[in-house]
């Protein structure tokens, strides 16, 4: 039997609110923002979810199986599409930058302690343990940049140290 989060991103599972990928795909901007339950779907961690009871916990199975299948790391890629495009990024020339629009964008999340700097964090997180480091670091180096840019009082110290500290550099 599958482990339901893999069974989830082959389209052949539904995560604890009965969608399937394909429906979290197809979220707009307000979807993502008002619901809370999908983002540990689509960037499960080994830790349970603190506000998530019915997230999954990634098993070190399950993420064996997104670093050894080129359909699922493509299926993450899709869901970090999904979610830079909400965030105001996209993947380009091998890396994550600002996409048109941005400006839009970073008004929705970058503010002291706002819930998406959590989802940002696990996003990183996720897609290094899952089998794609590079996206990782980038999307932790683009945030990094705008932090700096928008300072303090758009994303605290707190918050920009904690991004720094999420990824041993030894890859």
């Amino acid at each position: 039997m599958p482990d339901r989060l893999v069974a989830f991103y082959q389209g052949d599972g539904a995560d604890s609110a009965g969608r399937l990928i394909s429906e979290v795909w197809a979220f707009d901007h307000d979807d993502l923002e008002w619901h809370h339950d999908f983002i540990q779907w689509l960037f499960p961690l080994p830790q349970p979810s603190r506000f998530n009871a019915g997230a999954p916990v990634l098993t070190p199975e399950a993420a064996a199986a997104f670093q050894a299948s080129d359909d699922l790391r493509a299926r993450l890629l899709r869901s970090l599409d999904m979610m830079l495009a909400f965030y105001g990024f996209e993947r380009a020339a091998g890396a994550i930058a600002l996409a048109p629009g941005f400006e839009a964008r970073v008004d929705e999340w970058a503010w002291p302690e706002d819930h998406n700097h959590l989802r940002l964090s696990r996003m990183i997180q996720s897609l290094d343990i899952l089998g794609l480091p590079g996206e990782a670091r980038s999307l932790r180096a683009a945030l990094l940049k705008v932090a700096r840019a928008l300072g303090p009082a758009r994303i605290s110290r707190g918050t920009v140290g904690h991004w720094q500290s999420l990824l041993t550099d030894a890859r």
